[in-house]
């Protein structure tokens, strides 16, 4: 008798192709992680990919000397369903995934909303190395739940980038999420990008550019821009309150 489909196994998490020309030798990865909703059974639109491929382009493009390979995670499902957490669970995956396809290399997990969330939840996967959350979604205190974890992120390089007009996503929790990493953590930083919304559109140029440096800089080592760098070593709240100057990326380094 044939063994019943289980809903897993017929709707599977799955890897984008690479973004841009695939390298002929892969020594880091990047993890695309799109958002989501709170609760949701439904197939993701191919729509929530498209939202983080300029983003992908821009670090395929800086990183392809570098060996840099850059994929989409394609979530089973568009919801983080609670105590399932489903995108999570997708990105933890989609990290054994890289291993498996490239061998012993750095992952960075870079999450948009409800992928902001994810890539922090799974940052503890043995291959991630830096997480990178824009925009994240983050749940709000609640004294009848655990917070959000922050234990994973040891080790890891941490970037939390949010625009101070959100509507979407509330700037203050992922400043209190934060907060709450950098005394786990020493090396988080946040940038807030004044007077930007969700999808930080106003400061495209230079989210891109300090995106790309933080991802360049953790994976292959490079000195980070100066901005950055004082981020990282800012005791809080300077290091997590740190603005995002316009016209950043235009001389990236010192």
């Amino acid at each position: 008798m044939a063994q019943q489909a289980t809903p897993d196994s017929v709707r599977a998490a799955r890897l984008g192709r690479v973004i841009g020309t695939r390298p002929s030798a892969v020594s880091g990865a990047v993890l695309l992680l799109p958002g989501g909703h709170e609760t949701s059974a439904r197939k993701p639109p191919p729509i929530a990919a498209s939202v983080v491929r300029a983003l992908g382009r821009r670090l395929a493009r800086d990183g392809r000397d570098e060996g840099l390979a850059v994929h989409v995670v394609r979530y089973r499902y568009r919801g983080w369903n609670g105590a399932q957490a489903e995108l999570a669970a997708d990105a933890d995956w989609a990290a054994d995934e890289i291993i498996r396809r490239y061998g012993d290399v750095s992952v960075c997990l870079v999450g948009v909303d409800m992928g902001g969330r994810a890539a922090l939840r799974a940052g503890g996967h043995d291959a991630v190395n830096s997480i990178l959350a824009l925009a994240p979604w983050l749940p709000e205190d609640d004294v009848a739940a655990s917070p959000e974890p922050v234990k994973q992120l040891v080790g890891r390089r941490v970037l939390v980038v949010h625009g101070t007009n959100d509507e979407r996503t509330d700037p203050e929790l992922s400043f209190r999420f934060a907060q709450r990493a950098k005394k786990a953590n020493r090396d988080v930083c946040r940038f807030e990008v004044h007077s930007d919304g969700h999808r930080l559109h106003q400061h495209q140029g230079e989210v891109l550019a300090l995106a790309s440096d933080f991802v360049l800089g953790s994976l292959f080592g490079h000195a980070y821009a100066r901005p950055l760098e004082d981020a990282l070593a800012a005791p809080p709240p300077l290091g997590l309150r740190m603005p995002l100057a316009s016209g950043f990326g235009a001389s990236m380094r010192h």
